[in-house]
């Protein structure tokens, strides 16, 4: 039975392969109708162009936004491939290059969650990974986060699968670590995945578990991510030394915090407060939250959840990095995709609820509905208005108590477990 529902699904690949492609040219469609601008690739670009001409990379303000840079100086090198390209070809090359890497992003998180607990091998057989991810990826591609990251020709999905290269591949690999170090090279904010390794490497240490693999992984990021960027000093001396000494701390750079597409506690606070900076309140915020993400991502761990323990840790760095804009939150495919393996495993009206929850969240455009744009009318937004403008923050808090949740359950049923091990020992004893 196996082998016919194998065979059923590989004809099903091309139907799935279809609905994706056709769902990708009306994106693309829709996209080019809309004229949209692909605003941040023309600033990667015209990093690339400062490099090879040998200028101030920081001093650096282009499109008609005068956005500056922002990245460190090793994103600033692998973009100047880009400069060899027509604006309309790489244009194009970025859109096809992000919708591929849509679909490895997809098939990853499918590798590391798994099929659902209940569903049996013919089952799994007969749902195959890659066209699973087709069907997923023909419906991601119109979520808020994915269009904008196209829209705007960001990186986004270059970094998520860099890091799930890494997490989800056999936990003794010797180059696991790698993808995160790279990412976080290019932009600081994965460098907590290799904080979550060494933290779940010092958990397995107490426990007198398998402590090894995840320190040895947390090292091969740092020392890839030092790597990368001795390199960009080396060839970018001057750029390194600024970046590392001042850039690195003015988070003004990125922009306005209270703006609505900035989805981070920051800006939820800088909304709710009507302040331009909010201070110490960000600071404590950031910090409970950064506790309580790495606990729930090393306990997530620790039970072998290592899907759950991934998107904890990401959406952790969301919340508590300055600003994290709407495209950012492309961790919402994996996390959506993870509820819903789990209602299916588990079944309750309650699950499926959360994940359509969850979906509408990151598919509604809501934080769009709210007042934005010139003249900083975020600072005067209503509690209703706040509220729109916090799902995605809203969201990442319900899916990480869900994880405590998770863990308190464990915790009864281990607790529930225990006696009835000791009578069976005793049993097996007295015998």
């Amino acid at each position: 039975m196996t082998v016919i529902a194998l065979v059923g699904a590989r004809h099903r690949v091309p139907l799935a392969a279809g609905a994706c492609l056709l769902s990708f040219t009306a994106f693309w469609l829709a996209q080019r109708a809309l004229d949209v601008s692909m605003i941040d690739l023309m600033v990667y670009r015209a990093e690339g162009e400062t490099v090879r001409a040998g200028g101030d990379l920081y001093a650096l303000r282009t499109t008609e936004a005068h956005l500056p840079t922002t990245y460190p100086p090793f994103a600033a090198l692998l973009f100047t491939p880009l400069t060899l390209l027509d604006t309309a070809d790489m244009r194009a090359l970025a859109t096809l290059g992000n919708l591929l890497l849509l679909v490895i992003f997809t098939y990853l998180a499918i590798r590391l969650i798994g099929p659902p607990p209940n569903i049996g091998h013919a089952r799994v057989a007969a749902a195959p990974r890659l066209e699973t991810a087709l069907w997923v990826s023909a419906l991601a591609v119109w979520a808020e986060p994915v269009w904008t990251t196209l829209r705007y020709g960001q990186i986004n999905l270059l970094l998520a699968v860099l890091v799930l290269w890494d997490l989800s591949r056999h936990p003794t690999h010797r180059w696991t670590g790698l993808g995160i170090g790279i990412a976080a090279a290019i932009k600081l904010t994965p460098a907590l995945f290799a904080v979550f390794l060494l933290l779940t490497g010092a958990a397995q240490a107490v426990r007198r578990g398998q402590w090894r693999p995840p320190v040895r992984h947390a090292c091969v990021a740092a020392v890839s991510f030092t790597g990368a960027t001795l390199l960009a000093a080396a060839l970018l001396p001057y750029d390194s030394r600024r970046f590392w000494t001042r850039m690195v701390f003015e988070a003004s750079r990125v922009g306005l915090p209270e703006d609505t597409a900035n989805q981070s506690l920051r800006g939820v606070l800088s909304r709710l407060l009507h302040t331009e900076e909010p201070g110490i309140w960000w600071a404590v915020a950031a910090a409970a939250a950064g506790a309580l993400g790495l606990a729930v991502a090393v306990g997530a761990a620790l039970r072998g959840e290592r899907a759950r323990a991934a998107v904890s840790c990401a959406v952790t760095a969301l919340l508590v990095s300055p600003v994290s804009w709407s495209h950012h939150w492309v961790w919402c495919v994996p996390m959506a995709l993870l509820v819903w393996t789990e209602s299916v495993g588990r079944g309750g009206r309650a699950r499926w609820a959360a994940t359509g929850a969850l979906v509408l969240v990151f598919c509604s455009y809501a934080l769009w509905w709210v007042p934005h744009g010139v003249g900083r009318l975020e600072l005067g937004q209503n509690y209703g208005e706040m509220t729109l403008s916090a799902l995605y923050v809203g969201a990442a808090f319900a899916f990480l108590l869900q994880g405590v949740g998770r863990r308190t359950r464990s915790r009864i049923r281990q607790d529930q477990a225990g006696p009835r091990v000791i009578e069976r020992d005793q049993a097996v004893a007295n015998e």
